[in-house]
């Protein structure tokens, strides 16, 4: 067996060395048990006879303070120092029967290492040994060919039922006369598990290796185990609970068959699930009904996916589960555990939604089948009455309403898959019929749905000491009706107009309207106050779906536009953090709308310019959100307030601009962009920023701070690209218009004016540079416009052809000087400093024009008349800055001393 001598000494070595060990940790722990009674024993001394910390008032002779004799020690304790004496000490409390000098009850030490060593790890060792052994011992007669297979079984029969016997031997040797709970490393416990365990795997080997059992035998065999097992943790504990309930859920794989039976294997499930279900109410076990619902939620899928789905018998499981669990594991419903009122409980809760959450998994499945729509409305129902009782199970709801929309919206999809990637309406010959399906039983659950969580919601108002209770009920009483109005609407009226929807719309609106006013009119209880707020907002949710329903697909946008201004409305009634989160939210949706599609109905804009689709769809979402940020401003400069504001200015400027492109391109939002179009988003841009720049100094906004600024720079970037670059009448064949009023002045005039208006909005409350760039734009403009109308003097309507003759390079010459001359008397007029710098480099600029192109390409008389004037306009604008300016700058001379 062994190698050589020298494993013999070794194993002889380890084991010494063990027992030395062992005597050793022995000592240590009766060192210590001693050493904490003598330190007992001496605090109680201290403390029943505490001696004197001062002296006598009359033993005037003695010294203030005395050295306190702490008393004999024993000799295992001299090393140790006393504890500290402190002048507050009073005697405790004694126990009746105690005598006043007897020491108080020793606590129980701590269990060292060779005590957990014998009491608990040889105990979990020794069960899991026993368990293998049997394993091994099956293995080893078959290898050996000892034992028949009948033999085989007979004894893991036998070897199992002395395990089982053996624990319960040993239960009674314990004197164990009630139901209570054990340690986990008890030896009862150890033995009844392995003797599960083995009776597990003998019976699974009659079964799969040798054939002596079809497969019904055993599967009642090996539920019996289970069920056993899971009785017998009542008086074991939760081991072997956990060891039954996974056997119990896994016996269904071990047994298989070519022919699925599932009304059997969903009767075996409702009964373990009762089984564990009890005990778990019994023992109070809250992870064994989680365990148990996750493997039930688990054994829904089997045969889901099957071409011909068996609904009547997984129907029966969820039913079945439900009920149990609405029965044993909610809190205070039936025969669950307590609770206190108000509390939702997480158990409670999701036991009821996993259940939920299988029926609408059978309905999706099934397609829509109507039993599973039956089952899965006694469900919702169940949830319902079950939420009603019990409020710990409220967070239900949540699951529940979520269930019914998801099995509505997938009946409306499956119908109208073009939905998801095309615009509203059926399309002829393709769109299926409104009557497709089960429309008729899907009217009336959605019928019976919507007035049970709405009716639900209302009614359980005032109901409960607890916020949150009723705030739950009044969101799914709101939130479940809507959902299902639209979903139906999608179904049936394919997201084209519908007048009968929209009259249900109103209805509703009207009920959830109803509820407003009189949960405004009851007292003041918990909750009561959000609740209203949510009917409220159900009830502008509902109105904004009558329009949407009764118009063109557009007025969505302009409805949830609207819902927006109603919740920063009713925010200000009730102040709610969460209505402004929902205002900001329904921005959020206007501005994902748009996005998708930027001209909110499509080729349906018409060609009227202003008065189209695009002034309703734009104009009105930017009114609504302008209005909603009034009202959250009111309350609080946050994120919500900040998100509207951010809607409010981007529907503005894209109303602008759509309906600046609109215009310059007669309908066809497709075409290239013109000159006419860069010189009105430039202008309207530069208005915006304007307005913004004002308005920020009375909000002190950080939108409305950075949106002056984004303006500014999109302003900025179609000034130079647009204008100066991409369609400059001088680079490229455009039509300017007219002599006078063409699109020169609009283009060129007009901007640089608003820049310069911008320019003395921003002095003083942004940077120097900021403002003196804007007016170097405007200069830049304005030179622009006086070079382009000389031109088109010249050329006509069509700028790009056509010589340049003399007479036109002195008329640039004369006109950039002339420009020079009225800035620099508007600075001397108005002493602006940044005028007369304007007018500087004007004047800079024809000189050097002069020097370097009039010098070389004009003659004759149009040369020396450039330069003459050229000349009478520097001698005079010298004499006015001798003159004029610096008079009025010069200071007046001191006066005269006079003595006195």
């Amino acid at each position: 067996m062994f190698d050589s001598p020298f494993d013999v000494f070794a194993l002889i070595i380890a084991i010494i060395a063990f027992l030395i060990a062992i005597k050793a940790t022995s000592q240590a722990t009766e060192l210590r048990r001693r050493l904490n009674s003598l330190e007992e024993m001496f605090y109680a001394q201290r403390q029943v006879q505490p001696p004197p910390l001062m002296p006598a008032p009359v033993q005037t002779e003695a010294p203030a303070t005395a050295p306190v004799e702490p008393p004999p020690l024993a000799p295992e304790t001299e090393l140790a120092s006393p504890p500290p004496v402190t002048a507050d000490v009073s005697p405790p409390p004694l126990e009746a029967g105690t005598e006043a000098g007897a020491p108080p009850p020793l606590p129980a030490p701590a269990p060292g290492l060779e005590e957990r060593l014998g009491t608990r790890w040889v105990v979990w060792i020794g069960g899991l040994a026993l368990a293998l052994g049997g394993f091994f011992m099956v293995r080893y007669s078959i290898e050996a060919g000892l034992l028949g297979p009948g033999v085989r079984v007979f004894l893991g029969g036998l070897f199992a039922l002395a395990l089982l016997g053996a624990g319960e031997w040993t239960r009674r040797r314990e004197s164990i006369s009630s139901i209570q709970a054990l340690p986990i490393a008890n030896i009862p416990a150890i033995l009844t598990a392995a003797g599960t365990a083995v009776a597990f795997a003998t019976i699974y080997a009659a079964y799969a290796l040798y054939g002596f059992l079809v497969p019904a035998t055993a599967f009642v065999l090996l539920g019996l185990v289970a069920l056993g097992t899971l009785a017998a943790a009542l008086l074991h504990g939760p081991a072997l609970a956990g060891l039954g309930v996974v056997g119990a859920f896994v016996t269904p794989i071990l047994v298989s068959s070519g022919k699925p039976d599932y009304w059997a294997l969903y009767i075996y499930l409702a009964i373990v699930t009762a089984a564990s279900f009890g005990l778990a109410r019994i023992r109070l076990w809250r992870w064994l009904a989680v365990t148990t619902i996750v493997f039930a939620v688990l054994w829904i899928f089997p045969g889901l996916d099957a071409a011909e789905l068996q609904v009547a018998p997984h129907a029966f499981h969820v039913i079945a589960g439900f009920a149990l669990a609405a029965l044993l594991v909610v809190c205070g419903f039936m025969f669950g555990p307590g609770i206190e009122d108000g509390e939702i409980e997480p158990v409670s809760s999701s036991s009821l939604g996993a259940y939920l959450f299988g029926a609408m998994l059978i309905v999706l499945s099934s397609a829509h089948a109507d039993l599973a729509l039956i089952a899965f409305a006694l469900l919702v129902a169940g949830t319902l009455f079950v939420a009603w009782r019990a409020p710990a199970a409220t967070g239900a709801l949540g699951a529940a309403a979520a269930a019914v929309f998801i099995v509505f919206a997938e009946w409306a999809v499956r119908a109208n898959p073009d939905m998801l990637v095309l615009p509203g309406g059926p399309l002829p010959g393709i769109g299926p019929t409104a009557t497709d399906g089960a429309v008729t039983l899907h009217l009336v659950t959605a019928a019976i749905f919507a007035a049970g969580f709405g009716v639900a919601g209302f009614l359980v108002q005032g109901r409960s000491n607890s916020a949150i209770i009723p705030v739950v009920w009044s969101a799914a009483g709101v939130a479940t009706p809507i959902a299902i109005l639209v979903a139906l609407y999608a179904r049936i009226a394919h997201l084209d107009r519908s007048i009968p929807f929209a009259i249900l719309a109103v209805l509703l609106a009207a009920a959830f309207g109803a509820a407003t006013e009189a949960l405004t009119r009851r007292e003041t209880r918990p909750g009561v106050a959000i609740s209203t707020a949510l009917f409220a907002t159900g009830t502008l949710g509902a109105l904004a779906l009558a329009l949407t329903f009764a118009l063109e697909k557009g007025w969505l946008t302009i409805a949830l536009a609207l819902m927006s201004l109603g919740t920063a409305w009713i925010s200000m009634q009730r102040p709610i953090p969460f209505l402004r989160w929902l205002a900001a939210i329904f921005a959020a949706l206007v501005t994902a709308r748009i996005a998708y599609d930027p001209r909110i109905v499509g080729d349906a804009v018409g060609t009227t310019p202003i008065l189209n689709w695009l002034l309703w769809g734009y104009g009105l979402p930017a009114l609504s959100f302008w209005g909603a940020s009034a009202f959250l401003r009111r309350r609080a400069d946050d994120a919500p307030l900040r998100m509207v504001e951010s809607a409010a200015i981007l529907f503005t400027a894209l109303l602008a601009f759509m309906e600046i492109r609109h215009f310059a391109t007669g309908g066809r939002m497709t075409d290239a962009p013109s000159l006419l179009e860069f010189a009105l988003q430039v202008c309207i841009t530069l208005a915006m920023a304007i307005g913004l720049e004002r308005l920020r100094l009375r909000s002190r906004s950080i939108v409305h701070n950075v949106g002056a600024v984004v303006l500014t720079a999109i302003a900025g970037l179609i000034s130079v690209f647009g204008l100066l670059i991409l369609e400059n009448p001088l680079m490229w064949r455009t039509d300017v218009g007219g002599a006078v009023f063409n699109l020169l002045l609009l283009g060129y005039a007009l901007p640089a004016v608003l820049m310069l208006l911008l320019s003395y909005a921003v002095v003083g409350e942004r940077g120097k540079v900021y403002a003196n760039t804007i007016a170097g734009g405007a200069l830049v403009f304005a030179l622009a416009y006086v070079t382009l109308e000389i031109r088109r003097f010249y050329h006509g309507p069509i700028l790009s052809t056509g010589p340049t003759t003399g007479a036109e390079q002195y008329t640039y010459s004369i006109g950039w000087l002339a420009f020079g001359v009225v800035l620099l008397g508007v600075g001397i007029l108005v002493n602006s400093e940044r005028a007369r710098l304007a007018s500087a480099a004007v004047i800079a600029l024809t000189i050097l024009k002069a020097f370097v192109i009039d010098m070389s390409t004009l003659t004759g008389v149009y040369r020396a008349l450039s330069f003459m004037c050229l000349g009478v306009v520097l001698v005079a604008i010298g004499w006015l800055y001798q003159r004029i300016l610096f008079r009025r700058q010069a200071s007046p001379p001191a006066a005269p001393q006079t003595g006195t």
